[in-house]
């Protein structure tokens, strides 16, 4: 799915979401098969493929000469309390020659959470790699701004949830203003998620959110189907 600057419309980065085209049944919603991935233990080898997909295809494009800033891509709980991640990305993008720069995992609130101890030594390593590390919807979770201070994180991702109700409801509109001001004041990026009408993008650009996804933007599509029109 396509990321874009508020500021300028333009195209300056995508997140890998996995999709299931069954042979039978069509197109799968991951709300479908994730659950079952992880009840049964496969996600951590879903993880891995889609990183390694993503890294391969960001370095395609750069060879295209498109001038992405950055892939993002999910790393479930699972895969994220375990010690090898820190090998598996350093071997995919040993193999796939990415820049590290230009990969950014995306870990949930609740995650970092859970085991906040374990998840500052994993962002701390994976920091050595040169990745960027995000944390996806922020706000759902129990957060503690003492050891939110303490993580080496680049980006706060507000959840589509309080994306919804903007610019209307004042709840959600003072909610994103504080998720906003507190990125900001921490030195962090802020991107919005869910973003589906002109006026939501116009509220966070308003309240200096620097970048945003939905479908006002574009909806999840195979890297072919990108719209390159409003690529750098």
């Amino acid at each position: 799915q396509p990321v874009h600057d508020l500021a300028t419309s333009r195209l300056i980065g995508v997140e890998a979401l996995v999709r299931w085209e069954h042979p039978e049944r069509g197109l799968v919603s991951p709300a479908e098969f994730i659950p079952i991935a992880e009840r049964t233990g496969l996600i951590a080898q879903i993880d891995a493929w889609v990183m390694e997909q993503a890294c391969r295809q960001m370095r395609q494009w750069q060879e295209a000469g498109v001038a992405l800033s950055f892939v993002a891509v999910n790393v479930s709980s699972r895969l994220f309390a375990r010690r090898e991640l820190y090998e598996q990305v350093a071997r995919v993008l040993h193999v796939s020659g990415l820049d590290p720069a230009c990969l950014e995992l995306e870990v949930t609130e609740s995650a970092v959470m859970d085991d906040p101890e374990v998840a500052l030594e994993q962002m701390h390593r994976l920091r050595e790699l040169g990745v960027r590390l995000a944390i996806d919807d922020f706000g759902t979770g129990y957060s503690s701004l003492l050891r939110l201070k303490r993580l080496p994180v680049q980006k706060l991702k507000i959840d589509q949830g309080f994306v919804a109700g903007l610019p209307w409801d004042e709840d959600d509109a003072a909610i994103v203003q504080v998720i906003i001001a507190l990125a900001r004041s921490m030195g962090m990026q802020v991107q919005a998620e869910g973003i589906e009408q002109r006026e939501q993008a116009a509220f966070l650009l308003e309240h200096a959110c620097g970048m945003g996804q939905g479908y006002w933007f574009g909806r999840p599509v195979a890297a072919h189907q990108l719209d390159w029109d409003r690529a750098p």
